[in-house]
Order: C-alpha cells, then structure tokens, then sequence
C-alpha cells in the first residue's frame, strides 16, 4: 500500500511505463525536425506544442498529491475514496457480497481527476476479487456489473461492513488494487490506481447518513461521503 506522506512520489509508480514510452515518442518525433529541417518552419512549432500537450497530459494524469483528511476524529467516518463527480445515490439490491439492500454512492472519474484511489474507512479488508469485463461509459448504470472491476470488502473496528468497487471505464484499461485480505485499511492509505477515465461505488448500509449530493465535486482522502450509525 502506497502512504500519504511527504516522501512519495509526485507521479504515481503505475505511470512509470507509460511516461517513459511518451518522453521517448517525443524526442523521436521532435529531435529530426529540428536537427534536419529549418527550425522556424511554423509546422515545426505546431508538433513541439502539440508533443508537449501531451507530455503534459500524462504527467497530469498520473500525479500523486500528499493527502491528509484534514480531522482526527475518524471513528464512523466514511471518506471519498476518488476525486471526481457524485453521478448516483440510490438503494440497491447488492448481489455479489451482501446479498441486501444498500445505498450505493457513485463516484465518476474524469481523465482529469487523480486517478489514485484511497481507502475510505479504518479497519481491516475482508475480501478482494478481481473481475474481467466490458468498457462501457463509466457513468452508465451497467458499467457497474459489466465492467472491468475489482471488489473491496472492508470491516470498520465497530463491525460494519462496506464495499467498493474500481470500475474501468471506456478508456480504461487497467484496474490495480493493491491490498489484500487481512491488510489492515487506513483513511490517508492509498487503495489502488484506475487508468483513465472511471470510476469508484461505494456500499454502504442502508441507516447510513448520506453528507453529499448527486453532481458534488469530491476530492479523495479529503471530503466526506458519510456518516455510519
């Protein structure tokens, strides 16, 4: 599990592949024009820009900010685990874990949100479960069962239990959990990574006291979604 503290990394390790391919594509692809061709040609000026959008774009993509959930008072507390737009609050029939009814809170993920995921509540995961699937839009209700996803089943010290799932969405194609069962879960503990645009459901019994509303901008680690009884 990654920590939130001041001596980690600015880009998240999971864009260590992909930034290296990008730094190489740009100068492979800036370097000729201007060692072979006349360096003030406007077409020249136009692919350095155009290159270094998306060197910026990835960097961007793949940043890491420090988090810290600005209260010590924890106890019942369930944080935002991704940044992003609250697009559902419904109760639900859950039919993977629970078996009951649960609200579920939806968080979508544009590619310009933080794309790490952070762990919402303090207490120990229980399950994690990995599933293949389609990339349907993610802020369409059937992403959520046909999707690439991974399930994350967390027990509070008070003994309730929530659940999240990582949904890839139309681009992405890659959901990374870093935690197991048995791992103790921590609100300021990086959970896992999503690439590109997705998003994160988070379970939750349904007494549970909802503290956001459907289109609230949250941020990860940061805003909190709700109250447990």
């Amino acid at each position: 599990m990654t920590e939130s503290n001041g001596k980690h990394p600015s880009i998240n390790p999971e864009g260590k592949t992909t930034l290296t391919i990008v730094a190489i594509l740009f100068f492979v692809v800036n370097l000729p024009l201007f060692l072979i061709h006349d360096i003030s040609g406007w077409w020249s000026y136009a692919t350095l820009a155009i290159t270094l959008f998306f060197v910026w774009f990835f960097l961007n993509f793949f940043r890491n900010p420090v988090r810290r959930f600005p209260s010590d008072d924890q106890e019942q507390v369930v944080v935002s685990p991704a940044d992003g737009t609250i697009v559902s609050i419904e109760e639900v029939d859950e039919t993977d874990y629970f078996k009951d009814r649960r609200i579920v809170v939806s968080i979508f993920m544009s590619v310009w949100s933080v794309h790490a995921n952070w762990f919402p509540v303090n207490g120990t995961v229980t399950k994690v479960e990995h599933q293949d699937g389609n990339y349907h839009a993610a802020f369409k209700p059937k992403a959520s069962t046909e999707n690439e996803r991974s399930l994350v089943v967390i027990k509070t010290p008070e003994g309730k239990e929530i659940m999240l799932r990582q949904i890839a969405g139309a681009l992405a194609r890659r959901v990374i959990t870093y935690c197991k069962p048995g791992d103790e879960s921590r609100i300021d503990s990086q959970m896992g990574f999503i690439k590109f645009g997705s998003r994160v459901d988070v379970y939750l019994p349904v007494d549970t006291l909802i503290c956001v509303k459907v289109n609230q901008k949250v941020t990860a680690d940061i805003s909190i979604l709700a109250k447990l009884s």
